[in-house]
């Protein structure tokens, strides 16, 4: 069994020392019952992981790992991010989740223009908190060591500005004629993805994405839940790019 992952704000251990507590520290001693001599990661999120050997559990929150191993993981190439059109009820946490499993390096929350979800005022924030917190329990769960950034909202006026800045940009839409799986990808650089609401994106979003470098393309010959395509899309992208090999 793989050793378990807490995340940490800092990884500053003294003299070769961490000690874990807070909310981690109490998941780690009283919820996995970890006892001294089993071995555990502690990341940072941010590319910082440190694999370590516990030393002594006290109390009900405090953990302490010794014979620390640091190594610091640099930003996969290239970068990709998905731009997810707001979903109702809950599948906006089902895709942030699935998205953060299979790699995704960011997510960008957009209300587009036929998005039934509004996010507006204590509402939004407190969506925003949630997608957020979603990708660092996913981040764990999954081991990784750097989480994805989980953007601030973004009007559609701004996600053309980040498409025409990508190396590759497009949108996934059916009526495409490209699909995603024969398009020209970069080694490097980023990759930005659109994923529209269950209403689809309208023509005048889809107009001005294409004419900011991010044409329609297909994914299969099914249409995807808007909660579940951007995953299936991200792991066709890890695979072409070289990042699952």
């Amino acid at each position: 069994m793989t050793a378990p992952v807490f995340v940490v704000d800092q990884l500053d251990p003294i003299d070769g020392e961490f000690v874990l507590d807070g909310p981690e520290g109490r998941h780690a001693v009283s919820v996995k019952r970890l006892h001294p001599g089993e071995e555990v990661v502690l990341t940072d999120g941010r590319g910082t992981r440190a694999r370590g050997v516990v030393a002594a559990a006290e109390g009900k929150d405090r953990l302490v790992v010794t014979d620390l191993q640091l190594r610091y993981e640099e930003p996969p190439q290239p970068r990709i991010t998905v731009v997810q059109a707001l979903p109702k009820g809950d599948r906006g946490e089902l895709a942030v989740e699935t998205m953060t499993e299979v790699g995704v390096d960011a997510i960008v929350p957009w209300q587009a223009s036929r998005c039934i979800t509004q996010w507006k005022g204590d509402r939004g924030h407190k969506a925003l908190a949630k997608w957020r917190a979603t990708a660092r329990e996913a981040g764990k769960q999954s081991r990784r060591v750097r989480f994805p950034e989980i953007a601030d909202p973004a009007s559609t006026k701004q996600v053309a500005t980040l498409l025409a800045t990508a190396d590759f940009a497009a949108v996934l839409h059916e009526t495409g004629t490209t699909p995603l799986a024969t398009a020209q990808l970069p080694r490097a650089g980023t990759i930005v993805l659109v994923v529209g609401p269950e209403g689809g994106v309208s023509p005048e979003e889809l107009t001005l994405f294409t004419e900011a470098g991010a044409p329609p393309h297909i994914l299969g010959p099914t249409v995807l839940r808007t909660s579940t395509a951007g995953t299936a899309a991200a792991a066709l992208l890890l695979t072409r790019t070289g990042r699952w090999s």
